[in-house]
């Protein structure tokens, strides 16, 4: 396998993703930087998701035949643009218009990360290439976000997004040097995505995609405020490293979970996809309701990472292996559903949040992520 290849995929998707969920680890200190509510703040991670949403519906149409490497370098140009913004901009509308700039980017990674990973390994190791790019999450989770939030707390959170945004400037040389040249697939844009949508359950499925990923990120978005609520065995409030150490340990166990479903994921995808969601939901149950049992919400959490790490790649193998043919089409509705349900969960969320609190957010994203369960299993009477 081209394995430095599939590093420096693995690298882009860690980069892009500490960037985007990086707030959901400092929501208070940019509150407080920028003046206004932890809601509002959370709002950075709605624009990326909005920008993402519109860049993968576009992304076919507006691209159809540059070559994808390049269309890679020139996302990760546009990453690090928006990092080093975000690290100096003095208001938060202008924050905004970078988050927005950084939904373009991932979201384009995204959706070309199915086709990029075929090209270097070929069809019959689809699920082990994405392994790779699913790992950048997983790291990101375990190392990025956690590490991001303890620089952010030694130091400033702006320094953290120029430090990631330098990275992404290295980064954009070693796609040049790695990676061959990867051509663009035949049939893109609209007319694409629509016969990809009509293929028999891919609409079922892709529904229920939309559900866990809205559940999961209904409730991950505002877990620094879920965790506010747990106390240690004293009874005390959980001090800022007890934080950033749950936070990590729902890194590693995506790291490991992504590595584990990996080996296994091309045979079965299936089973992870309706048993993921509701071994969600019940770590996000933990969390809510053993405020008080820090045990509990240390095993809750770092199952809840086992699990959610690797959905981008079971539903990614699904696409590839539901849609053969049509690719970057399948990335692009994964990513579509990806991006709508983190919009949706974080605008949704914060308001929630704001008006009714945290309990009732968890609340309603266990509902979601059982709904979602239910629908993707419906998918798989169609066509495997």
């Amino acid at each position: 396998m081209p394995y430095a290849a599939l590093l420096t995929l693995m690298t882009m998707s860690f980069l892009l993703v500490t960037s985007e969920f990086l707030p959901n680890g400092v929501l208070t200190e940019m509150a407080a930087t920028l003046g206004i509510t932890p809601g509002q703040a959370g709002q950075t991670v709605s624009m990326t998701a909005f920008a993402g949403l519109i860049t993968a519906l576009l992304v076919g149409s507006v691209f159809p035949r540059i070559d994808r490497r390049a269309l890679l370098i020139w996302m990760a140009l546009l990453g690090a643009a928006s990092n080093l913004l975000v690290a100096v901009a003095p208001s938060f509308w202008l924050i905004l218009i970078a988050r927005f700039m950084l939904g373009a980017a991932l979201s384009t990674f995204w959706s070309m990360s199915i086709s990029a990973a075929s090209s270097l390994v070929g069809p019959t190791r689809l699920g082990r290439a994405l392994m790779f790019t699913s790992g950048g999450v997983s790291l990101a989770t375990v190392a990025g976000v956690p590490v991001g939030v303890m620089l952010s707390n030694a130091f400033d959170w702006r320094l953290v997004f120029a430090i990631i945004g330098v990275a992404m400037l290295l980064l954009a040389v070693s796609l040049r040097v790695t990676l061959p040249r990867i051509p663009a697939t035949k049939a893109g844009g609209f007319r694409a995505l629509g016969r990809a949508l009509r293929e028999p359950g891919v609409s079922l499925g892709l529904g229920g995609h939309v559900l866990v990923v809205l559940g999961h990120f209904a409730a991950y978005t505002y877990i620094r405020l879920a965790l506010e609520r747990v106390t240690d065995a004293t009874g005390a409030p959980l001090t800022p490293s007890t934080v950033v150490l749950l936070l990590a340990l729902f890194g590693a166990g995506g790291f490991v979970g992504n590595f584990v479903i990996g080996l296994v994921v091309d045979r079965a995808f299936k089973l992870f996809s309706i048993v993921a969601p509701l071994i969600i939901a019940a770590a996000a149950l933990t969390v809510l309701a053993a405020p008080g049992a820090l045990w509990a919400v240390g095993i809750a959490v770092t199952v809840w990472g086992f699990f959610f790490a690797s959905w981008l790649l079971v539903v990614n193998t699904w696409a590839g292996h539901r849609l053969p043919d049509a690719l970057e089409a399948g990335g692009s509705l994964v990513v579509v559903g990806f991006q709508a349900a983190i919009f949706l969960a974080a605008a949704g969320g914060g308001i929630l949040s704001d008006a009714a609190g945290i309990t009732t957010v968890y609340a309603t994203a266990i509902a979601i992520l059982v709904c979602g369960s239910v629908m993707f299993g419906a998918s798989h009477r169609g066509r495997a």
